[in-house]
């Protein structure tokens, strides 16, 4: 009964980190409003994703014990999911993300992840993929939350400090189709590292 907490801290990094509906939210809101004036925003969309993690985390494992069928079933239509976002990863472009209007606040922040399709399928892989079967819920779920906040208190600030530099060096550029799909091809490596026996140690 385990985490693999390095294997999904790895896994988490390139969820995390890649472009998605909360990082592009952070993007334009660190290049329209400034850093500072982000920070209240980038607060609540951090701790929004605890909002989903510990439910699905206690249901996810009281499931997984009396149907283990249904547990491994999520394991690969989260994967597939993931996968499909990838690929819209590798199609994305930075010039996109300059629609904010007003400045977003914690609340509006704190909505963004229980809304947010990636965020939900990459909490079901962490605990299909990285958590043994059998593994206490608070145990399997507290790592899981404990790994995604910190690696969102690292990222996240990034994502929305670096929003308008990236977008003025890189949209536009043919750097910027080449950065979209080396993000796109280690979100698919690590995907696949997991399914086919390197996500659990």
């Amino acid at each position: 009964m385990s985490v693999a907490v390095i294997s999904f801290l790895a896994f988490g990094a390139s969820q995390v980190g890649t472009p998605g509906p909360a990082n592009m939210a952070l993007l334009a809101t660190g290049a329209r409003f400034g850093f500072r004036a982000a920070l209240p925003f980038v607060a609540g969309v951090a701790l929004g994703k605890q909002l989903i993690i510990w439910p699905i985390g206690f249901g996810l494992m009281e499931l997984a014990a009396q149907a283990p069928g249904i547990f491994a079933a999520l394991k690969w239509i989260s994967a597939a999911y993931i996968c499909w976002l990838a690929w819209k990863v590798a199609h994305l472009r930075l010039d996109g993300a300059r629609s904010v209007e007003t400045a977003p606040g914690f609340l509006a922040g704190l909505i963004v992840h229980p809304l947010n399709p990636k965020a939900w399928a990459m909490i079901v892989t962490g605990f299909t993929n990285f958590v043994t079967p059998g593994t206490p819920a608070l145990q399997a779920t507290a790592w899981i939350a404990i790994c995604l906040f910190g690696l969102q208190a690292i990222l996240h600030p990034i994502w929305t400090y670096g929003g308008d530099r990236i977008a003025q060096t890189v949209a536009g550029t043919p750097a910027e189709k080449y950065l979209m799909w080396t993000l796109a091809a280690l979100t698919v490596a690590s995907v696949l590292f997991v399914l086919f026996g390197g996500g659990r140690a």
